[in-house]
């Protein structure tokens, strides 16, 4: 009779499974989840920069190439690399590529930091947003009320205001997205929401918002909630989703241009 032990299936024999008798004693390892792939990936590349594959000053392969020697995709890539800047092993040079650092230096940014084992990386939670805040936006639509309408007018505003200012609007930004899933008249939906914007004070993702962030980034993002806004307002459920799943992709898209810029093969300028 199969076991079921998280996730993992076990087959015991059935005079073992049934019979009520203790088993044997056998060596057990103590079961981990398994790492995030970002992880794995930049934990590959570690071992190559301290093994001297890659020697300090040196520039990194292009991430296509290294998406397609490790078989996974350019968004897990980059998502490693930024841990790795975090960590102090190399250092983005805008225009440049990614360049090794020497071992335990911290480059320019200060002294390195330890990512959580648990940390999402960025790019996977945008995908995961794209697909929980798009429904929620649908539901806001159906069923939002007078009063959750002005609670995101007024995040918009906020928003605005902090941009005049020179200061990042994430506060307001975070009350956008917590507003709407609360105008989805969901808990489990808005805590979440909640839960996916705790994850922003990490080192990985204030590394990966400064690399992109910026007042022009931030006014296309506020010009994409009010359309999403907008489609709540109108109890349009289908263009609700659509500007929220819109507002996810074209983040991603804003990141991926800077992290190209970033990453480009330039040759080195003497």
């Amino acid at each position: 009779m199969p076991t079921t032990f998280f996730g993992t299936h076990i087959n015991w024999p059935d005079h073992l499974a049934d019979s009520g008798e203790p088993l044997l004693p056998m060596p057990l390892q103590t079961v981990e989840p398994p790492q995030r792939l970002y992880r794995q990936i930049a934990e590959q590349l570690r071992s190559l920069i301290a093994a001297g594959e890659f020697r300090a000053g040196s520039r990194l392969p292009a991430e296509r190439d290294l998406a397609r020697q490790l078989g996974v995709s350019r968004p897990s890539v980059r998502e490693a690399l930024i841990a790795l800047e975090v960590e102090g092993w190399v250092e983005v040079r805008i225009g440049s590529g990614v360049y090794v650092l020497p071992q335990g230096g911290a480059g320019t940014s200060g002294a390195a930091a330890q990512i959580p084992a648990g940390e999402w990386g960025p790019l996977e939670l945008l995908r995961a947003r794209r697909v929980i805040e798009g429904e929620i936006a649908a539901l806001a639509a159906t069923h939002a009320k007078r009063k959750n309408l002005q609670t995101i007018r007024e995040s918009i505003d906020a928003m605005e205001h902090d941009v005049e200012r020179g200061v990042a609007p994430l506060e307001g930004d975070r009350a956008f997205h917590t507003a709407i899933a609360q105008a989805s008249g969901n808990v489990v939906l808005l805590e979440t929401v909640q839960t996916f914007w705790d994850a922003r004070h990490g080192a990985l993702f204030e590394r990966f918002g400064g690399h992109f962030e910026s007042r022009p980034v931030w006014r296309l993002a506020i010009a994409e909630h009010e359309a999403v806004l907008a489609a709540i307002a109108g109890r349009d459920a289908d263009a609700a989703r659509g500007a929220m799943q819109q507002h996810m992709d074209k983040t991603n898209a804003r990141f991926s241009a800077s992290w190209r810029r970033a990453n480009s093969s330039r040759p080195l300028q003497h």
